[in-house]
């Protein structure tokens, strides 16, 4: 009976994502839930056949050129690859996969979530009331604004988009959205398509973003964009946290020309611009999209799908590289 494939696991998965590794794979698992280092990760890869890494281990081009050489396929705990130097895994020859489609409704979820809350003042509301700071009923007493009708901006209508879109679409939204390409008249399902950001922007009473991070889209919701938005706009994140300027986004909060904004990724996470921490109109979540017990599941289960197909010869179907 031929040896099982030895897989470092980087970060502790749930626990039947575990025991379906350790019942196919020689695993090495990480009970404690560290995050490595650069020297730590190589260091525990030697003599492995493969990865299972997440968002936190930054695979860059010097890491990937330390690797053992039997390190053959890295597959990552996440949609999002910006966390690995593709260039780089391609030119050792490297195998990267990712585990796509899975986590669309419990992002979309969050993105609703993070619109409530921000213009419902969810988060100053359960603040007061922990403190005990409510003291009585008012007819004034944290007036927030009603989401219903208004128009909903969607940037980037991949599957999360275009979810989040149809939950939308539930509270009378009128739904608006840029697409690199425009999308069929079929899943457009009665959208509007706007060729430019900037014309998205102009008609986003909430701006939702759902790009992915690439070198285009980087600080691509800066000062100059933000500006763009309706006067009391909503802003809400649950793509990468690089699209936006923080800087820009606190300064149009603070001013108040923005009312809110509903962020559930930043860059340099967890470590965030603490700027946001002083504002009342930024309804702050710990980067919570795919956080269900069904999606990590199923996401550790592509995950292991893609390892499966490698090791039998097969194509992984997520291969990125």
């Amino acid at each position: 009976m031929a040896a099982q494939p030895t897989i470092l696991v980087t970060r502790k998965l749930p626990e039947a994502v575990e025991a379906r590794l350790q019942r196919d794979y020689a695993a090495r698992l990480n009970p404690d839930d560290t995050v490595f280092s650069a020297d730590e990760l190589i260091s525990r890869a030697a003599g492995a056949d493969g990865l299972l890494v997440c968002p936190t281990d930054k695979l860059s081009a010097a890491v990937i050129e330390r690797l053992p050489q039997s390190i053959r396929i890295a597959a990552s705990f996440s949609v999002g690859y910006d966390h690995i130097d593709i260039e780089a895994a391609q030119a050792r020859g490297l195998v990267v996969t990712n585990t796509p489609d899975v986590l669309s409704d419990a992002t979309a979820e969050i993105a609703i979530l993070l619109m409530l809350g921000a213009a419902r003042r969810a988060g100053e509301g359960e603040r007061l009331v922990r403190a005990d700071g409510w003291t009585s009923w008012s007819p004034t007493f944290m007036l927030g604004r009603q989401v219903t009708g208004r128009r909903f901006g969607v940037l980037g209508m991949g599957k999360i988009g275009r979810i989040t879109a149809e939950r939308a679409r539930s509270f009378g939204m009128e739904i608006h959205y840029h697409n690199r390409n425009r999308l069929d008249p079929a899943l457009e399902a009665g959208a509007i398509f706007h060729d430019t950001v900037d014309d998205l922007l102009r008609h986003a009473d909430v701006l939702s973003i759902h790009c992915p991070a690439t070198p285009e889209t980087d600080r691509l919701i800066n000062e100059r964009t933000l500006a763009l938005l309706p006067a009391g706009a909503i802003v809400v994140n649950t793509a990468r946290g690089n699209v936006i300027d923080d800087a820009a986004l606190i300064d149009a909060l603070r001013s108040g020309r923005l009312y809110a904004a509903g962020l559930d990724v930043f860059n340099n996470e967890p470590a965030i611009h603490p700027g946001y921490r002083t504002l009342d109109n930024a309804f702050l979540l710990p980067h919570l999209g795919s956080a269900t017990v069904e999606t990590r599941d199923a996401m550790g289960f592509r995950a292991l799908d893609n390892l499966d197909a490698f090791f039998a010869g097969k194509a992984p179907v997520d291969r990125v590289t």
